[in-house]
């Protein structure tokens, strides 16, 4: 294997490597909402203030705008 082939390869093995975490990152924000969907559900059933569920929400809205701030959207 020639040098731009090596080189070539280590570029796409740190592309797949981005693309993992991207995606690792990408399940963790679905969950999250996941679970704000839940209370959600919740609260609607169990007619629960909207402050309530603000209160509930909060600390998920939080890890969610923490793993946004993580995805990086350049792709080389």
């Amino acid at each position: 294997m020639g040098k731009d082939e090596l080189e070539h390869k280590k570029f796409l093995e740190q592309q797949l490597e981005w693309c993992k975490e991207q995606d690792r990152i990408l399940e963790e924000i679905e969950m999250k909402l996941y679970e704000m969907k839940k209370i959600a559900e919740y609260a609607f059933n169990h007619e629960l203030t909207p402050h309530s569920t603000d209160r509930l929400n909060n600390q998920l809205k939080s890890e969610v705008h923490f793993l946004e701030k993580q995805l990086s959207y350049i792709v080389h």
